[in-house]
Parts: C-alpha cells; sequence; structure tokens
C-alpha cells in the first residue's frame, strides 16, 4: 500500500472524519472505499455510454424482438 497526500477542503474533512467515526473506521479506509465505489461506478458510467452510442448508430427496429413475445405469456391466462 501507498501513502499519499490529497488537499480537501476543511469542510470536507470534518464530514469525513464524522462519517468515518459513525462508520468506525479510519479516515484513510473510507477514502479508499469511496476511491474503489467511484471507479466502480466510472466504469458503469462508460459501459452505459457505449451501449446508449451503440443504439445510437444501430437503432432497434420497431419489430426486433417482436419473436420473443410469445416467451412473455406464462399460460396463466
Amino acid at each position: 500500500m501507498r501513502t499519499i497526500q490529497m488537499t480537501l477542503d476543511d469542510d470536507l474533512v470534518k464530514a469525513v472524519d464524522r462519517v468515518s467515526k459513525e462508520l468506525h473506521t479510519s479516515r484513510s479506509a473510507f477514502a479508499r472505499k469511496a476511491l474503489q465505489d467511484a471507479l466502480v461506478q466510472y466504469k458503469i458510467e462508460q459501459l452505459e455510454r457505449k451501449h446508449r452510442c451503440g443504439y445510437e448508430q444501430n437503432p432497434v427496429d420497431t419489430d426486433e424482438f417482436s419473436i420473443w413475445e410469445p416467451e412473455q405469456t406464462w399460460g396463466d391466462e
């Protein structure tokens, strides 16, 4: 593990310290978890962007998924 130095606003440090105390964890552990979560969120956003661009380039045809409509019945009708 590496030690890094960061510059944060005083209000942010106070908020992190307060929440870290509530969670019974350290400031560093809280920051690690927040950064990991941010990286996961970034990856999801990139995949969603890629997905959206794919559909913009190749839009869905109106009857493209109609072949699957019979699969949606459960036989309880």
